[in-house]
């Protein structure tokens, strides 16, 4: 499985502006930070702010912020509304001209392995992958920290 672009760019975006809770971020800056083309970041800004992730503001001071607190921003959901195909295969789909439809065990197994990828996703927020920020005293090389995932019922 592969996640699209949209998607890696959407998850880059919202720990950008989720580093930056105390001001509002602007499409320019995070486009440079990271090497993506404004056209392009600005069509996934304007999906993540329509699903209610960011919040836009619009003008000569404009900018954008996290509509929810970063621990409130479920990962497997943003996945969810920013990939517009999970079908892994052709099975998946209502249309599909498979001649193996109804025969093949393939699709039972591919359809467990991704609602097992969805479950462990679901188990992270943004506040998860945000980059901490390093204190001034300590000595080792600023590291992404992961959290351990949170505990479901299916865990215990």
């Amino acid at each position: 499985m592969r996640l699209t672009t949209m998607t890696d760019y959407a998850m880059r975006l919202l720990m950008y502006v989720g580093r930056h809770p105390d001001r509002l971020c602007t499409i320019a800056e995070v486009a440079q930070a990271y090497g993506i083309s404004e056209p392009h970041l600005m069509k996934i800004t304007h999906r993540l702010a329509q699903r209610g992730w960011l919040e836009t503001i619009r003008g000569k001071n404009g900018g954008m912020r996290l509509a929810h607190p970063p621990e409130e921003i479920n990962l497997g959901a943003v996945v969810r509304d920013t990939e517009n195909d999970l079908a892994l295969v052709e099975c998946f789909l209502d249309d599909n001209s498979c001649t193996l439809s109804g025969q093949c065990m393939l699709t039972g197994i591919i359809e467990g392995a991704l609602q097992k990828f969805m479950q462990h996703i679901d188990q992270y927020t943004l506040a998860d992958i945000i980059p901490q920020p390093c204190s001034s005293t300590a000595l080792q090389p600023a590291l992404i920290k992961f959290h351990k995932p949170k505990a479901t019922e299916d865990s215990l």
